[in-house]
C-alpha cells in the first residue's frame, strides 16, 4: 500500500530539489513555516488542499501538474506485485538502475523495465520501501519520480 501523503511530499521536495531552492525559501513563499514544510517532504503530515495550492504557488507549480504525478506514482505502485516484500541484497544489474543512490545498493532490487522507464524499489526498512522511476532514454521534458511507502 502507498501512503498517499508520502507520494505527495516526494513530488513536492523533487520539484523543490529541481530548482535548487532550500525549504526555507519554499516555506516563506508559501507562508508556512519550515518545519511544517519539512513534515510534509517527508510524507508525515498530509496538506489541506489550501496549503497544497499556496505550496504549488510558490513553486511555480499548477496543482493539477502535481496532482498528476502523484495519481501516476500510485497507479504504477498498484501494478507492480510484491513492492513491499522484503528484498535480498543483492546489486543491481540494470544500466538505469545508477540513478538510484550510489551510496549504497543494499537491499535493492529492479522490478520492471518497459525499455522506456525503469522502475526498482529499495527496502528502506520492514515497513518501508522506496520506489523509483527513471526513464531510460531522458529528454528535458522528463523527470524521475519517487515515492516511498
Amino acid at each position: 500500500m502507498v501512503l498517499l501523503r508520502r507520494v505527495i511530499g516526494d513530488a513536492l521536495r523533487a520539484r523543490r530539489q529541481g530548482q535548487q531552492r532550500t525549504l526555507r525559501e519554499v516555506s516563506t513563499a508559501a507562508n508556512v513555516s519550515l518545519g511544517y514544510l519539512s513534515e510534509i517532504e517527508r510524507g508525515h503530515k498530509e496538506p489541506s488542499s489550501e496549503l497544497l495550492a499556496a505550496i504549488c504557488d510558490a513553486l511555480g507549480a499548477r496543482l493539477s501538474e502535481l496532482l498528476l504525478e502523484v495519481s501516476d506514482t500510485v497507479a504504477l505502485a498498484e501494478q507492480m506485485s510484491g513492492v513491499l516484500v522484503p528484498v535480498q541484497d543483492e546489486p543491481v544489474e540494470v544500466a538505469a538502475a545508477s540513478a538510484v543512490r550510489k551510496s549504497t545498493n543494499r537491499g535493492v532490487r529492479q522490478v520492471t523495465s518497459d525499455g522506456k522507464v525503469a522502475v526498482s524499489v529499495r527496502q528502506d526498512s520492514p515497513l518501508k520501501a522506496t520506489l523509483r522511476s527513471t526513464r531510460v532514454r531522458p529528454t528535458e521534458r522528463d523527470r524521475d519520480v519517487v515515492c516511498a511507502a
